[in-house]
């Protein structure tokens, strides 16, 4: 077994490429996701590393004297981030040429060609879910014996073997808390609505919703809900509670910890005498008594993808929950004390002026504790890819260019009734108009007059968040500099 270094490389100042993180790029406020993807496989491989550079302030440098210590270099990498991943494992080989190194993400899974074209210092690719193949990888087998990988011959030509079957079992894979503990430093990690410090982890992958937009279950981990029992996700917990007594919230990451619901009420009861906070992801149409129930056992939040304001929309992108079902369930967490960080997207098919207003309109009226607006990101190997490239939806002949320079998303889509600029522009006025009102203000002061710590992040959050609103009106003004 060969010494290998899972790595989430150096990149854009503040750039968020956790697998956690929905849209790779650069927040409003300093936030970062969990290296989870990198961290399942490291749990796998004996005499292995996980390097995330980018929470622990990792730059270039560092980055390559460590590598030096490693046989494989394994890299996580992103539609965004591929072209300065390309430069690193290139460094990387550089200064120790024999160094196997490959790439995994969605990106790999969907464009394997693509991919191992873009740099000749990557060896091989990983397709679909790739503990297993990275694990093989490590033990130094044969890369044509590899099943879900792609590689490179000695000649040179790309060699695609046999797909990999999807983990069924999903208790069969070893915590991942082990890990977090020898190479992550957890105080590095901040979402601005969640406790800190805070533990992410995943109970289950794949989710059955068809939204087009979503990334994930369209690319690794499927529409199938493959799950861990509760059993073993409560005492993955528990111990995480022992060796990381200073955690104030876990969060469990899966696309829809709710899809499966009598599974995560008996999470949720396994949970309770733990006394724990945890937060999840959930869809906006769970009844009153699940929610009550969840809370009674330490729910605190819950992560919702409200997206658009506009039915339309919702029926075209396939969410599947309706806005008044999205009332009802909102009106429900407030109810029963559930704090919920709301998260829309704007430029989704065929946004216009008129349904950006809906969706701002509509956020304010739910009214929830905090929320995040995103530019529809098409990443390759989503319905909303080959929608915008049927249908001309792009802005860029560049469809992998979906970042400003600065690391923040840039809108790539337009649409006959609203230009790029025009949604754009509209994040900056949606934020404003939601944050600068007499409640969200008061909510926002009540949490910092309650916790000292509290206070100093918000204000840091603050200086952070209008300092990247400013950063867009540059980022608008240079791409209107440049197109005239």
């Amino acid at each position: 077994m060969s010494r290998t270094l899972y790595l989430s490389p150096p990149s854009f100042d503040g750039f968020d490429g956790g697998a956690g993180a929905r849209y790779q790029a650069r927040r409003e406020v300093t936030s970062y996701w969990y290296p989870t993807w990198l961290a399942q496989p490291a749990a796998l491989t004996p005499n292995s590393k996980l390097m995330d550079c980018a929470p622990h302030g990792i730059d270039l440098a560092k980055c390559l004297a460590e590598a030096k210590n490693f046989d494989h270099v394994i890299i996580n990498t992103s539609t965004p981030s591929l072209k300065n991943d390309c430069k690193v494992a290139e460094a990387i080989k550089a200064q120790k040429p024999d160094t196997k190194i490959g790439f995994i993400g969605a990106h790999t899974m969907v464009l394997p060609t693509e991919t191992l074209k873009a740099s000749p210092a990557i060896d091989w690719v990983g397709r679909k879910e790739f503990d297993y193949t990275c694990k093989e990888v490590a033990e130094d087998r044969d890369l044509s014996t590899i099943a879900g990988l792609s590689y490179k011959n000695k000649d040179g030509k790309i060699i695609h073997n046999p797909e990999r079957e999807m983990i069924a079992d999903m208790d069969q894979l070893p915590w991942v808390a082990d890990v977090y503990k020898r190479d992550l430093e957890i105080e590095k990690y901040f979402i601005g609505y969640l406790q800190h410090p805070y533990v992410s982890m995943y109970t289950g992958r794949g989710c059955p919703a068809q939204c087009s937009f979503c990334l994930w279950p369209q690319t690794i981990g499927g529409h199938k809900y493959r799950v861990r029992s509760p059993q073993n996700v409560a005492d993955e917990m528990a111990y995480m509670k022992k060796i990381f007594p200073q955690v104030r919230e876990f969060f469990f990451d899966d696309d829809t910890f709710t899809a499966n619901l009598p599974r995560a009420r008996e999470i949720a009861k396994k949970l309770g005498p733990l006394g724990v906070d945890w937060s999840c992801n959930s869809r906006a149409n769970l009844d009153y008594d699940t929610i009550k129930s969840f809370k009674d056992n330490g729910l605190r939040l819950f992560l919702v993808g409200y997206e658009s304001g506009n039915d339309e929309t919702l029926t075209r992108i396939k969410k599947g929950v309706t806005t008044d079902e999205m009332r009802k369930f909102t009106k429900d967490c407030h109810k029963a004390n559930v704090v919920i960080h709301g998260t829309f997207i704007l430029g989704l098919p065929v946004e216009t002026k008129e349904t950006i207003e809906q969706t701002i309109n509509f956020a304010k009226e739910l009214d929830v504790f905090s929320l995040q607006v995103s530019l529809a990101a098409p990443y390759p190997g989503t319905e909303l890819y080959e929608q915008a490239k049927l249908n001309g939806w792009f802005s860029k002949k560049d469809k992998g260019d979906i970042l400003h320079a600065d690391g923040l998303q840039q809108s790539t889509l337009e649409y006959p009734e609203a230009s790029k600029e025009e949604i754009f522009e509209a994040v900056d006025r949606f934020y404003r108009s939601y944050y600068l009102r007499p409640k969200p203000i008061l909510r926002i002061i009540k949490t910092m007059l309650e916790d000292k710590d509290v206070m100093v992040r918000r204000c840091r959050e603050g200086y952070e968040f209008f300092k990247s609103l400013q950063q867009r009106k540059s980022d608008m003004a240079a791409a209107k500099a440049a197109a005239a």
